[in-house]
């Protein structure tokens, strides 16, 4: 993909599944979990998660992260990126956390979640990654010929 390509994708709301360095040696791999993200093409990632899980403490650690978003239907399409954390805010902005939440959900489902979860407001972070190293591959010029229920 070209840079704006992978920046267009990443804008799109997919699920992206971050992975940080677990910190327990040689003989376990990275932590990967789903997670939801923000990103503007040109500017930060965004995440937010509870200030004490364990994705929040692995990466305050590590000081970096990197996170995959894909597309899973025919044709597959992925970009990842991996980065600094340039930020960790202690306080949760509602804004932000709000338009995230619709990002993801239906207006009516956005609405529930977001007043059933208040309490998300003190109890989360937002962690910012300044996105240094892309990779990304678009497969909808592979087999284009293929029939279109694959």
């Amino acid at each position: 993909m070209s840079r704006t390509e992978r920046e267009r994708f990443l804008a799109a709301p997919h699920v992206g599944v971050l992975a940080v360095d677990s910190g327990t040696g040689p003989d376990r791999g990275p932590l990967a979990v789903p997670v939801w993200y923000s990103y503007v093409p040109g500017g930060l990632l965004t995440v937010i998660t509870g200030r004490d899980s364990v994705k929040a403490r692995r990466i305050r650690a590590a000081g970096r992260f990197t996170l995959c978003a894909q597309h899973e239907q025919y044709p597959a399409a992925y970009v990842s990126v991996e980065g600094p954390v340039v930020a960790i805010e202690d306080r949760l902005d509602p804004d932000e956390w709000a338009a995230l939440a619709n990002r993801y959900l239906a207006p009516e489902a956005a609405r529930d979640y977001l007043a059933s979860a208040r309490e998300q407001l003190a109890a989360d972070i937002t962690l910012r990654m300044r996105p240094e190293h892309w990779s990304s591959a678009d497969f909808s010029t592979f087999g284009a010929d293929l029939p279109e229920d694959r």
